[in-house]
């Protein structure tokens, strides 16, 4: 054969591979085009431009205000669902508890029953930077209030015992008629008598501290994380006759909230309180020396282990809290900081010894 055909033979030959080789690669990307990226992070595949729970960008201080959680208040109990962060800790060594709720750019009706606060709930009050609203104080709270120099608002001071209609232009609150029920389980308060009270009191209305939390916008996943259990349903026991149950809602992605086998509900709305996110760990509490009422002491500086609940599951995690006014750091055992779902978050702090049940 002569060269010439062979060097036609063997171009041909390089050309038909190019061509072979262009085809492939044409294939292969039109595939990829094609390909949907994963979406592990949703809610029902459908991505949200921004968190609703809060808005982040936004420079309003909190208002934090004490809930009465008193088992003959409990029915009472209006604003706890619009609360992007609640607190549960103990407030008697009986194992009774109280609520703090955070409440950021909202409009409330009404709010309540208002009660009494204790020193440990402060912590909680400065690590958010919040605006306080109470009625009442134990005597180191009352002591502490005025120390740490906390913007606070107290019924004492500016309470009614009149109802909503009848108040005086110096009271921030008022007092429901709640026939066979005691006084202290029916002071109410709104968003529109604590601003009136925020300015009469001249306090700053906005804050330069971060969010205690961040959150996304989209589904957290958890389940295939390390150190992650299902978590269909939660028990967590402040006392043997005084726990709360969550029960998973998958069509919600939260969790409904019970009190001692009893539905907890809103009475303004009648419907059962929804939890996205429950942080719980346990703190050790002691009874203050020389209390004749048991008022408890909260060991909450230092670190320790807890759950991350959201979702249908359980993630282990650290929190750790450095001094009163620092914010508590929570993250997983891994180190990273965790990041919440959009939505509310119930932060249970547990008594040491007690019993938490996840299953």
């Amino acid at each position: 054969m002569k060269k010439s055909s062979k060097k036609k033979i063997l171009l041909v030959g390089i050309i038909l591979l190019v061509v072979l080789i262009c085809v492939v690669l044409v294939i292969l990307l039109t595939n990829k085009k094609e390909e949907k990226p994963k979406v592990e992070n949703n809610f029902d595949n459908i991505e949200q431009a921004e968190v609703k729970i809060i808005d982040e960008n936004s420079k309003s201080r909190p208002i934090a205000i004490m809930i009465n959680n008193a088992k003959d208040a409990r029915p009472n109990q209006k604003g706890l669902q619009k609360a992007y962060i609640v607190y549960e800790i103990i407030n008697y060594v009986d194992g009774s508890t109280r609520f703090m709720a955070l409440f950021k750019d909202q409009d409330l009706e009404e709010v309540g029953p208002i009660r009494s606060t204790r020193h440990y709930h402060l912590d909680y009050v400065l690590e958010n930077d919040a605006i306080f609203v109470h009625w009442g104080y134990s005597p180191k709270a009352q002591s502490d209030l005025k120390t740490l120099g906390i913007n606070n608002i107290n019924g004492i001071t500016y309470g009614s015992d009149n109802n909503k209609d009848k108040i005086g232009d110096k009271a921030f609150f008022w007092t429901a008629t709640i026939p066979g029920v005691n006084i202290s389980h029916r002071r109410f308060t709104s968003t529109e008598l604590i601003n009136k009270g925020i300015d009469r009191l001249n306090y700053r209305t906005e804050t330069e501290q971060e969010n205690l939390f961040n959150y996304s916008a989209s589904l957290i996943n958890i389940k295939d994380m390390e150190n992650t259990t299902k978590a269909d349903k939660v028990d967590i026991y402040y006392a043997k006759n005084n726990y709360v149950t969550y029960e998973y809602d998958a069509d919600s992605h939260t969790y409904l909230r019970s009190v001692n086998g009893v539905v907890h509900k809103d009475s303004a709305t009648g419907e059962q309180l929804k939890v996205t996110n429950i942080i719980t760990y346990k703190v050790k509490n002691t009874t203050i020396p020389g209390d004749d009422d048991d008022r408890q002491d909260l060991h909450n500086i230092g670190t320790g282990e807890g759950y991350y609940i959201t979702d249908g599951y359980a993630s282990k995690i650290n929190w750790s809290k450095e001094c009163r006014e620092c914010q508590t750091k929570y993250t997983y055992l891994n180190g990273e900081e965790i990041t919440l779902n959009d939505g509310n978050t119930f932060i249970q702090i547990e008594p040491e010894g007690q019993e938490l049940k996840i299953s």
